[in-house]
């Protein structure tokens, strides 16, 4: 027991260590870099939707950086093929043979920037990558590099030429995150940072490796859920199926995102068991994505995000000893 303890405050230090390692870059989200943090404890990928210009791509990067982790940003576009992703053969004169030129996929953190622009076919290039976590070139089956993370973003507000991720994909998200303007404070301490530091540029150092990720998330394993919380994560995303307002609910996927996302906030916190307020945290990020809601909600603002509420406060919370 004192091991485990012990593993699970090593990570709970590493982890804010990390975090303050990337607010070194951004401003006031600490809430959202937590919950990011979260999810790749728990090895799952992250969709991220919110207006431009609101550091997505450098929280990505950012992360990449401070757990020292390879990172390949790809630009969707709907002129974008499958094999710009995973790449493919090509024949080498020099060589008289096909060699292999392996895409901007193979690395640890993926940043597909604006995924819904690309063309249903490309997106689908993402699929057994984010599932199976290998690509197939060929007839050949290569596995990716361990951890692996994709960091997908969409604008909320542009639908012209853009195609919206089926659901069989938006499932396999673990979370989906808002980031949210800074405050007028916030923004101003982004000013003041650039001008200070005199250059675009972010001077980050790596906290630790992907080795070092990998035995954080082996720790998280060890982390306690009485069955009383296993039971209200399941009535949590048992409701949403049955709900008035909820035309499809929350997959088994969703109740196994739950379970994993809160035993990630539960060691970043140092401790080694789940409370409900753990749980709480993550019913919105981890299930509005995999809900469709009745179509007379399709255009009401947080629909998703009320809808959730109102069920999870009908579900008992248990006394956990």
């Amino acid at each position: 027991m004192t091991d485990k303890r012990t593993e699970i405050e090593k990570l709970g230090e590493a982890s804010t260590q990390v975090i303050q390692e990337v607010e070194r870059a951004i401003v006031g989200k600490r809430l959202v870099l937590q919950q990011m943090m979260a999810a790749f404890l728990a090895g799952g990928h992250i969709l991220l939707e919110d207006f431009p210009g609101l550091a997505k791509t450098l929280m990505a990067n950012s992360f990449a950086v401070a757990l020292g982790m390879t990172f390949r940003r790809i630009q969707f576009t709907p002129d974008l093929l499958p094999s710009d992703i995973t790449g493919g053969y090509v024949y080498d004169r020099a060589q008289s043979q096909f060699i292999l030129r392996k895409g901007p996929i193979f690395a640890n953190i993926i940043l597909a920037d604006e995924i819904n622009r690309a063309s249903p076919r490309t997106q689908s290039a993402l699929l057994e990558a984010m599932q199976e976590q290998q690509v197939t070139l060929e007839g050949e089956t290569m596995k990716l590099p361990e951890p692996f993370i994709v960091v997908a973003t969409q604008n909320p507000i542009e639908y012209e030429g853009t195609f919206p991720l089926p659901e069989a994909q938006l499932d396999r998200f673990l979370m989906k995150l808002s980031i949210g303007y800074p405050s007028a404070e916030e923004e101003h301490e982004i000013l003041r940072r650039r001008r200070e530091r005199k250059q675009d540029a972010f001077n980050l150092h790596a906290v630790t490796n992907d080795q070092g990720l990998l035995t954080m998330r082996q720790a998280v394993e060890e982390v306690h859920v009485d069955a009383d919380l296993e039971r209200y994560i399941v009535a949590i995303t048992t409701k949403t199926r049955s709900y008035h307002q909820v035309t499809v609910g929350a997959s088994p996927r969703g109740t196994l995102a739950l379970l994993k996302l809160s035993r990630a906030w539960a060691a970043i916190q140092g401790r080694t068991y789940v409370l409900p307020d753990d749980v709480k945290q993550f019913v919105v990020p981890a299930l509005r994505h995999r809900l469709i809601l009745d179509p007379d909600l399709w255009t009401t603002p947080q629909a998703a995000e009320r809808v959730l509420g109102e069920l999870t406060s009908m579900v008992p919370v248990p006394v956990v000893q």
